[in-house]
C-alpha cells in the first residue's frame, strides 16, 4: 500500500471558494408574479391618493372624507410588503402605514399640515428611489 500524493503547492496557494449566501425571499414563479402585482398595485393607490391631496394643495380646498388617505397608505402597506427585502424594515412600515389609515378613519378630519408632511415625504422617497442605484452583486 502506498501513501496518498503530498498536496502540491498549488492547492494550498489557491483561495476558497466563496459561495454567495442564499437570498432571503427566493422567487419561484407564483411569488415573482404576486410581488410584481402588489407593486403595480401598491403604486396605484399611492398615485390615486397622492393626486388627491396634491390637487387639494394646489387648489386649496378641503379635502371631503379620509379616503385619499386611506387610498395612499393601504397602498404604502401593499407596496411595502412587495419591495422590500428586509422583513423588519418591510414590517415595520406595513404597520405603520395602516396605523396611520386607521389613524386617520378614527381622526376623521385632514389638516393642511397632514397633506404638507404626506406631499414632502413623498417628494423625498421619489428622489431617493429616483437617485439610488442598485448595488450589483459582485461576481
Amino acid at each position: 500500500m502506498t501513501p496518498p500524493d503530498p498536496p502540491t503547492p498549488q492547492d494550498q496557494t489557491r483561495p476558497p471558494v466563496h459561495h454567495p449566501a442564499p437570498p432571503d425571499r427566493e422567487d419561484s414563479g407564483s411569488d415573482h408574479h404576486m410581488r410584481v402585482l402588489g407593486k403595480m398595485v401598491g403604486t396605484a393607490f399611492m398615485f390615486l391618493g397622492f393626486l388627491q391631496i396634491f390637487l387639494s394643495i394646489s387648489g386649496g380646498f378641503e379635502l371631503s372624507g379620509v379616503v385619499a388617505m386611506l387610498l395612499y397608505f393601504g397602498g404604502l402597506a401593499i407596496w411595502a410588503n412587495a419591495v422590500m427585502e428586509h422583513p423588519l424594515l418591510r414590517w415595520g412600515v406595513t404597520i405603520g402605514a395602516i396605523a396611520i389609515a386607521l389613524g386617520f378613519l378614527q381622526f376623521g378630519e385632514i389638516l393642511f399640515w397632514h397633506k404638507q408632511v404626506i406631499f414632502w415625504g413623498t417628494v423625498i422617497i421619489v428622489m431617493y428611489f429616483m437617485f439610488n442605484e442598485p448595488k450589483k452583486p459582485t461576481p
